[in-house]
Order: structure tokens, then C-alpha cells, then sequence
């Protein structure tokens, strides 16, 4: 990291997140989303216009936030699960809390 990241960090009291040095796994999360952007949608095409990227890009972040299927969730997407767990609240009536 760079010495003036490091002070404006300092500057505000914010322990920077990264790991320490040759720890490859401090980012693997942003990196697999990030290249899985850029493998599916930037690469997957030529452009026209920074617009039109910037659009693509609006669209991909929905979706991947909203309709991606996760492994994780039994390949649900999370609309579903959101979906299931409200209503799920609003049929189980909570119990009443006992006063003394």
C-alpha cells in the first residue's frame, strides 16, 4: 500500500483492511467478483460508449444482488429467500411478551 493511503487512513483514525504482506487470500472475495464481471459482461462484448458500460454494469450489480442463483442458499436466488422469509414473518405471529 501506498504511504499516503496509509496516512490519510491514519488521518481519520481507519485501520486499513488488507492483511499482511503475502497474504493472498486478504482479497479473494473482490477478486472473484471482479473477474467474474469482467469475464461475463466487459469482456463478453465490444462497446460503444463509457455509457454503455456504465448501463451493462448497473444491470449486472441487480442482477447478481437480486437474481443470481447461489449455492450457498439451495441454488434460490435472493429475491426468493427475501421473498420466503417475509412471509414466513407474517404468517408466524409473535409470542406476546409476559409482563410481571
Amino acid at each position: 500500500m501506498s504511504i499516503a493511503y496509509n496516512e490519510k487512513l491514519t488521518d481519520y483514525g481507519i485501520k486499513p483492511s488488507t492483511g499482511t504482506v503475502g497474504d493472498s487470500y486478504d482479497n479473494a472475495l473482490a477478486e472473484t467478483v471482479n473477474g467474474l464481471y469482467k469475464s461475463e459482461l466487459i469482456y463478453s462484448q465490444s462497446w460503444a460508449s463509457l455509457m454503455d458500460v456504465e448501463f451493462a454494469t448497473l444491470n449486472r450489480a441487480h442482477w447478481y444482488n437480486t437474481q443470481r442463483l447461489h449455492k450457498a442458499i439451495d441454488y434460490h436466488t435472493p429475491t426468493e429467500i427475501k421473498q420466503i422469509y417475509y412471509a414466513k414473518r407474517t404468517t408466524n405471529t409473535p409470542e406476546p411478551i409476559a409482563t410481571t
